[in-house]
């Protein structure tokens, strides 16, 4: 009866991550997710020079978080607290806290497109621990597509190269890269035990509340100019990047491969560019081109289907588990 009522719960509780995507569907969510968080790098950049950093980190954040808790809310029996706050602390520290918090402080140190190639540097992280930790497979296509799509980043932000290099600066973004890396899998791991929305919403909140904090403490107030044009940045970000970007990115991670969803951020540098070359007037050249081009191959090595073999060979190997221990073989995550 109790292992009834927990079958139960967790069902009820895991309802968002067990509703599988069409192809079309993933689509468009991988177009608005790599879309906005692209400009958010030209977006943030405009923003800096009315705000502090971890002050502005923070304020997003909460924003971000604040917003979905009000549609989260109708659903508070998905929480579980006391079951899951360790699993919720552990994303906040990683996703909101590691990641944005060094990402900020890092980028005062390095070029900004040395330090994006090295924060970039999380998908290929992401799929080596999906190997690792998720059991996910790693063939050497899908090796070769990773090493291709950090390849194309570090090309596209070879110009990031120029200028004095801090030894911290590196440090903070290969920290906040796998921040972000260890984040994405905590998440992937506990996609059966925690509820996407809340899980998502308790970390934007911890995490915002956290920077805020220590940006109270180390930054100035009175140093933000709230300018028309900063408050609407702000907004943006705010509910499209942190509340509607980050909800998306979870909700492809749970219909898919960690590894696989993390090809596509590989794409946010070009658009980037692209977004900067309008927005903040920068020139075009010809490492872009060549840079998505990698890129390019570097996604469809990674998401190139499996041989019928393989597929079928996977599917006996589930169904002699079943047979040998009498359970049910896990859902396979693989789209």
């Amino acid at each position: 009866m109790n292992m009834h009522n927990q079958v139960n719960i967790e069902s009820r509780s895991t309802s968002t991550a067990a509703a599988r995507l069409t192809p079309t569907i993933t689509i468009v969510l991988v177009l608005f997710l790599v879309t906005i968080w692209g400009v958010n790098w030209p977006l943030t950049k405009m923003a800096l020079p009315s705000v502090p950093p971890l002050l502005f980190s923070g304020l997003r954040t909460l924003i971000g978080g604040l917003l979905l808790l009000a549609i989260a809310w109708k659903s508070r029996e998905r929480l579980q607290w006391k079951r899951n706050w360790r699993v919720y602390g552990i994303l906040a520290i990683f996703n909101i806290i590691g990641y944005y918090g060094l990402q900020t402080i890092g980028i005062g140190y390095l070029p900004a497109g040395l330090f994006s190639t090295i924060v970039f540097l999380q998908p290929v992280l992401l799929g080596l621990f999906s190997w690792l930790w998720l059991g996910e497979t790693m063939t050497i296509l899908k090796a070769a597509g990773l090493l291709c799509g950090f390849g194309g980043v570090a090309l596209i932000s070879s110009g990031g190269l120029e200028g004095h290099l801090s030894p911290l600066g590196i440090v903070l973004a290969i920290a906040s890269a796998l921040c972000w890396a260890i984040g994405t899998i905590c998440m992937k791991k506990h996609s059966t035990q925690i509820d996407s929305l809340w899980a998502l919403t308790v970390q934007l909140l911890i995490g915002g509340i956290v920077l805020l904090a220590v940006g109270t403490g180390t930054e100035s107030w009175s140093a933000i100019h709230w300018s028309p044009s900063f408050v609407a940045i702000l907004l943006f970000i705010s509910v499209f990047v942190i509340a509607g970007g980050w909800l998306v990115y979870f909700t492809l991670l749970n219909n898919g491969e960690a590894s696989t969803v993390g090809s596509y951020t590989f794409a946010i540098p070009v658009l980037s560019n692209v977004f900067s070359i309008f927005m903040l007037g920068e020139m075009v050249t010809m490492t872009l081109f060549a840079g998505l081009l990698l890129i390019a191959v570097g996604i469809g090595l990674v998401n190139k289907k499996r041989k019928l073999g393989d597929v079928q060979a996977s599917k006996h190997s589930d169904r002699m588990t079943v047979a040998n221990s009498g359970t049910p073989a896990q859902p396979n995550c693989r789209p």
